[in-house]
């Protein structure tokens, strides 16, 4: 059987194999089949058409929750052939409207959380009622779409060194490609119960959506105050199959729920967004004995991963690495990938380059690309026009330690931080926006659960924190606040008159 060439189609033909005889979709305590999760996304996708004006959309915003909208307008949305550009509800509005803008969406849809929003563009609320209408009325299925690999899926938007959020189209040759290589890799039958635990503006997400749909899963959606316990979810929930960022270990952890054999229904655990100590992986893995335990690694740009690494089922036969974090392993056959040490020249440690069909084809914005590709051979890219061919550079330090690579840090000054990747000279430039602030630098600093936070300073005079803070929350989601902002009259200097981070984290740790 040869595999499916669209996103929606993956899914469309598990519809056609399972129907009515496997569950897709539980979020909220509702259950929908395969049959009924297909019906609901056509209806949908005929209201998504006529609410853009009778006309297939070519963008759609999902500004939606974790919610039955959600997730069926998400195949709704690539029912109509439209990209799908995910909004959070509790992002700041400022944020959403330079979404909405800069992805140059046609058609918002919203479940309830959303259904006060003023995006620009026509909104299409479907609260829990709505959508209980629409299942139980007449709607007649859309009309075929031309659909094709090189058509856009999804566009992430992540943060941006400018100010304003990066947009990363992937295609669904890209998407497929990925499918292909990781769909197969969990066991995953009719029956599988498989966590749903990112947000839908977190790449992770698509990985939850499709992996589960592509094998006849159930995806199924924690609430967000569930994930704060996540053994009693996983328990509650009968989960089979986990992924997460790791930080979610610290939480059960901390709870004291994180006991020796205390989930006995998981059967795979895969951990992605930031490193795994190894610590962290041995408290699940003897918590979760019968799982096999697995680490993705790659940022948005290359598809969700292009990294995987198993760990060995016996715990003994475990690597030992500098950092003490998990290896990110081998690249997916499908990834082409490059290790360049700081002279451009290839080495076992340096900056991480990939290539191949996992790679997307560039920002939304071109003028993004800049620096951010090498030539075919490795070598700084020109003027020449942005091929298949081309490197991308991921910024992430990485070495070659006993056929597995280990993950170092960022070459430059993004971090990631409970799974979410920041560009701190977003948050930056946003500081020095406001009056009275000369000069601003964030950095992540360990908070008291030993997990990354963000920790600014700022020098100047005329500003409070409180006016900060207000100011940062009105174009800032909440996982890119800084916990703490420190006021200085001058930042402090190296000898060569650059700004000493080094000396910044003992000011931060002092004040901490």
């Amino acid at each position: 059987m040869s595999a499916p060439q669209t996103a929606y189609a993956w899914f469309a033909r598990s519809a056609d194999l399972y129907g009515e005889d496997a569950v897709a979709l539980e979020v909220g305590g509702e259950q929908l089949t395969y049959a009924g999760l297909r019906d609901l996304a056509e209806r949908i996708a005929t209201r998504l058409v006529a609410a853009s004006g009778g006309e297939p959309p070519r963008r759609v915003g999902l500004l939606a929750g974790r919610s039955v909208t959600a997730y069926a307008g998400y195949l709704a949305a690539l029912r109509t052939g439209a990209a799908v550009v995910p909004l959070n509800p509790d992002h700041p509005p400022a944020r959403t409207a330079d979404i909405v803008r800069g992805a140059e969406v046609e058609v918002v849809l919203a479940d309830a959380a959303g259904a006060g929003a003023d995006p620009g563009v026509p909104l299409l609320v479907l609260g829990p009622e709505e959508v209980a209408d629409l299942r139980n009325g007449p709607c007649p299925a859309p009309a075929p779409t031309a659909t094709g690999g090189d058509d856009i899926a999804y566009i992430i938007f992540t943060s941006g060194s400018t100010g304003a959020p990066k947009g990363v189209p992937v295609l669904h040759r890209n998407l497929c490609a990925y499918l292909e290589q990781v769909a197969g890799r969990y066991d995953i039958v009719p029956g599988s119960r498989l966590s749903g635990a990112f947000e839908l503006t977190f790449d992770g997400s698509v990985h939850d959506l499709f992996v589960a749909w592509a094998g006849g899963g159930t995806l199924v959606v924690p609430q967000r105050s569930q994930l704060l316990s996540p053994v009693r979810t996983i328990n509650s929930l009968g989960l089979t199959h986990w992924f997460s960022v790791p930080s979610l270990i610290s939480f059960a952890a901390r709870l004291g729920t994180l006991r020796p054999g205390s989930m006995p229904t998981l059967r795979y655990s895969v951990f992605g967004g930031e490193p795994l100590t190894l610590d962290a992986a041995r408290q699940w893995r003897a918590a979760a004995p019968d799982s096999r335990l697995e680490v993705l690694y790659g940022p948005t740009e290359l598809t969700i991963s292009c990294t995987a690494y198993r760990f060995p089922d016996d715990p003994a036969d475990w690597p030992d690495t500098p950092n003490g974090t998990a290896p990110i392993g081998t690249g997916h056959p499908a990834a082409d990938l490059l290790v360049l040490d700081e002279d451009g020249r290839p080495a076992d440690s340096g900056e991480l380059c990939a290539r191949g069909p996992l790679r997307f084809p560039g920002y939304l914005d071109p003028a993004n690309d800049t620096g951010r590709f090498l030539a075919p051979d490795g070598q700084p890219r020109g003027e020449e026009p942005l091929t298949d061919r081309h490197w991308y550079r991921t910024g992430d330090r990485v070495a070659l330690r006993e056929g597995q690579l280990v993950h170092l840090g960022r070459t430059d000054h993004q971090v990631k931080v409970r799974g979410h990747r920041i560009e701190l000279g977003e948050i930056e430039a946003l500081l020095r926006r406001q009056p009275g602030v000369r000069e601003a630098i964030v950095l992540a600093v360990p908070g008291e659960d030993g997990e990354p936070e963000l920790a600014a300073a700022a020098a100047g005079t005329g500003s409070t924190r409180e006016e900060l803070y207000a100011a940062l929350s009105r174009s800032l989601p909440p996982y890119m606040l800084p916990r703490r902002i420190t006021l200085l009259g001058q930042l402090p200097l190296n000898p060569n008159g650059k700004i000493d981070r080094h000396a910044l984290l003992d000011v931060f740790t002092r004040s901490g």
